[in-house]
């Protein structure tokens, strides 16, 4: 199964949000759980939580983060370095793209500002003519 998390199936009745084993997850993709516990070696950001004993568990965003890299190296053909440069270069892309957005918000911010200035001088302008 491929793609986002939305699309995996989870048929145990817990909450969409809900932290899953290892064995859960092997399971709804089809990957063996040695190759998921090998992937986390090769993909810093796939950091499941470990517990006692050393189990794992695994947040939705993990999920979807093995859906794609289980699309990309069994579907599209990529090794796994090269599975990790594509997903390193979409987080950056990713972050440049939240800071851009953020910097546009700062902008209509300041934009809005300088506007109400205007409007206020335009009224003060207006209010000095009529006075004279």
């Amino acid at each position: 199964m491929s793609g986002t998390q939305e699309q995996l199936v989870f048929d145990d009745g817990k909450d969409p949000e809900a932290l899953r084993t290892i064995g859960e997850v092997a399971r709804a993709l089809g990957i063996k759980q040695h190759v998921l516990r090998y992937w986390e070696e090769q993909f810093p950001r796939l950091q499941p939580i470990k517990r006692s004993g050393g189990r794992r568990y695994y947040r939705p965003q993990d999920v979807a983060l093995i859906a794609e890299i289980d699309r990309l190296v069994h579907r599209e053909g990529y090794t796994l370095r090269g599975a990790c440069k594509a997903i390193s270069e979409r987080a950056r892309s990713s972050a440049s793209g939240e800071a851009a957005t953020e910097a546009d918000a700062n902008d209509i911010g300041a934009n809005a500002s300088l506007l109400e200035d205007l409007v206020s001088l335009r009224g003060m302008l207006a209010d000095a003519l009529a006075a004279a």
